[in-house]
């Protein structure tokens, strides 16, 4: 076995081991412990992934070298190696993005708390997109949602507490299903390891036995992680969690948390139950549907809201459609449109929720709109990202959320049965997304006739600046170079298969 194969072991128990540590460390010190831990781990990825482009093929690292059903196992694959460098980007942009507005929003005491939560929920993160165990992904499912409700909550205002409340009933239920249903499935195959499971669902297709009971497995399991990634109409949760919440928190609720538990069923449809059976069982159909209400009810509760943080939250529930929407046309196009849609999501959020804050703080600290005009002005920096964000958001050609809607648009046509709905809902939501978008960059580029608020220099926002011209090249890498990622894709899916 060559060393680089032992990095996916590496990266989560450096992650998960890095929070322990930082419960015993001064402020500061656990500050640069999880920086430099992010930072470690992206490397790692980024390693393992050039390692297994080279290869071309996928491996299975036994842990305690004990095989099933001993043993765990962890998957590593382009796809997988991809996501976890992503993620760890992602991460380490949203935390230094929000590093310095930290001090504001959680107390001093706290803060050793809040690095040992983004710790273990980047571990949480590495697991469910190397993990080859279900069971294994269920515990690590758990962590993410403690972490994440106390990311939301270390705030510690009445509307912080109160998301918190309401994102772990909802986010409870939604573990609930998903354990019932690995339950199931344990009871019906007799395995927990992916591998293993997919050889027995296939032997249950083609006898024709106990189809049923794995029709309700499949059913428990999907709509346990769809309520998780606050898929329409399960949202009920997400505008106060992502609106109220510190803006570290919000850009990585946004971006990676509900993008984890998607890429778990994207995992579980590859590697558990197989392309063809999930297809075959119809739940598949109800995802598409689902997806296609909340790109258009998640713009249109976007449209109505006058707090530019809830804006940017409810258009997350239409971009979480848009994702379902893609999986749930049962193709190898959607699915590659769907996979490329949560890299170019959290890379944008991320950036709108970033760019959202240095607005507000030169608008009063006021999130309405009416107090953020000539805003942009005021923070240009915060102006131009939140502008770029917005582009990418409504698919302007050079920013990534230009080549999700082609990439959605190309699937649709290939999908005879659901292209109508699926370019027509297409065309509607990016409508949508101008007005709501759109009316919001007019409103902070409208001069103020009594500008009685102050401007900020660079000199106060250095690492602030630092992590928006990241997300912005970022941005625009995914949008001029999207060819070589979305061939990555393509081959980490054949991987799964």
């Amino acid at each position: 076995m060559d060393f680089v194969q032992n990095f996916p072991f590496f990266s989560i128990m450096l992650s998960m081991f890095s929070g322990t540590v930082c419960s015993v460390l001064p402020r500061k010190a656990a500050k640069w412990v999880n920086t430099i831990v992010i930072s470690v781990v992206s490397v790692l990825s980024l390693i393992l992934l050039v390692y297994l482009i080279g290869k071309k093929e996928s491996y299975v690292y036994m842990m305690g070298h004990f095989p099933a059903p001993w043993g765990n196992e962890i998957r590593a694959g382009v796809l997988e190696a991809g996501m976890a460098l992503f993620f760890c980007v992602i991460m380490l942009l949203s935390m230094l993005g929000g590093r310095k507005k930290l001090h504001d929003e959680v107390v001093e005491s706290k803060h050793n708390m809040y690095y040992i939560l983004v710790n273990l929920l980047l571990s949480s993160l590495l697991a469910l997109v190397y993990t080859n165990d279900l069971f294994t992904a269920y515990v690590f499912v758990e962590i993410n949602t403690i972490a994440a409700c106390g990311l939301i909550m270390i705030r510690q205002n009445g509307r912080t507490i109160e998301a918190a409340v309401r994102y772990m009933i909802m986010s409870l239920l939604g573990s609930g299903l998903l354990l019932l249903g690995i339950c199931m499935l344990y009871d019906l195959t007799g395995h927990l390891l992916m591998s293993n499971i997919r050889e027995s669902v296939h032997m249950i297709m083609e006898d024709g036995t106990y189809r049923v009971p794995l029709l309700v497995t499949i059913t428990l399991i999907s709509v346990g992680l769809a309520i998780k990634s606050a898929l329409f109409p399960f949202h009920g949760w997400l505008p106060d969690a992502y609106g109220y919440s510190t803006v570290s928190s919000a850009a990585i609720l946004s971006s990676l948390v509900s993008k984890g538990y998607i890429f778990l069923l994207i995992k579980i449809i590859y590697r558990v139950l197989g392309f063809d059976v999930f297809g075959m069982s119809h739940i598949i159909d109800v995802l598409f549907a689902f997806g296609l209400m909340g790109m258009v009810f998640g713009s249109l509760n976007a449209i109505e809201e006058n707090d530019i943080r809830r804006m940017i939250a409810f258009s997350s529930v239409a971009q979480i459609g848009y994702i379902y929407m893609g999986i749930g046309m049962g193709t190898q196009a959607g699915m590659t449109a769907s996979v490329f849609h949560i890299l170019s999501h959290a890379a944008t959020k991320s950036l709108l929720f970033i760019a959202a804050i240095g607005l507000t703080d030169v608008s009063g600290g006021s999130r309405h709109f009416i107090d953020l005009t000539g805003a942009a002005y005021r923070n240009k920096w915060a102006g131009v990202t939140f502008t770029v964000g917005s582009l990418s958001m409504v698919g302007v050609p050079m920013f990534s959320g230009f080549i999700s809607k082609l990439l959605f648009a190309q699937a649709a046509v290939q999908n005879h049965v659901k292209m109508l709905p699926a370019l027509i809902v297409l065309a509607v939501s990016t409508v949508l997304n101008a007005i709501y978008f759109m009316k919001t960059v007019i409103r902070i580029y409208t001069p103020a006739q009594e500008d009685k608020y102050e401007s900020i220099t660079f000199k106060d926002m250095k690492s602030y600046v630092l992590a928006l011209v990241c997300f912005i090249i970022l941005n625009v890498i995914l949008g001029i170079s999207s060819q070589p990622i979305v061939d990555l894709i393509e081959q980490g899916l054949s991987m799964f298969a």
